[in-house]
């Protein structure tokens, strides 16, 4: 039998079962229709607005190491968008967080903890702990 007579005798009897079954048939014409209105009035009534193209600054996952994920999270904590590509999209770059105020913090403290007179500087801080609190108090 050829491939033409049987999508014939196919949609003969397709066409025959779903006859008989006129509510179902309504429903399956007619709910498309519907859903298709719907989109249409939408569509409609919220005319689509012209917009620049957005780069998202990268964020670190969290494979990446704690210190670039945290980074990522308080540095893009409002998710702005860009009109050109950022520093951090070319292929291989974790972050672009070297100007970030949470890594000069850490890299001013790790430089204070590794000096040798880390300590002794430290030690000074606490001494001069309990004079700011009198200061404050009068």
């Amino acid at each position: 039998m050829a491939v033409g007579t049987q999508l014939r005798l196919l949609l003969w009897k397709n066409f025959t079962y779903r006859r008989r079954q006129r509510i179902q048939l309504a429903i399956e014409i007619l709910w498309p229709l519907f859903l298709f209105f719907i989109l249409i009035s939408v569509r409609q009534s919220h005319p689509p607005f012209q917009q620049h193209e957005c780069h998202f600054p990268n964020k670190a996952l969290p494979s990446a190491g704690t210190l670039p994920w945290l980074q990522g999270i308080i540095c893009n904590m409002n998710n702005p968008c860009f009109r050109h590509p950022t520093a951090g999209e070319a292929p291989g770059v974790v972050g672009n967080f070297e100007g970030s105020i949470l890594s000069r913090l850490l890299t001013e403290a790790r430089q204070v903890l590794l000096r040798t007179n880390g300590q002794r500087l430290l030690r000074s801080f606490s001494q001069l702990l309990p004079v700011l609190r009198r200061l404050q108090g009068s």
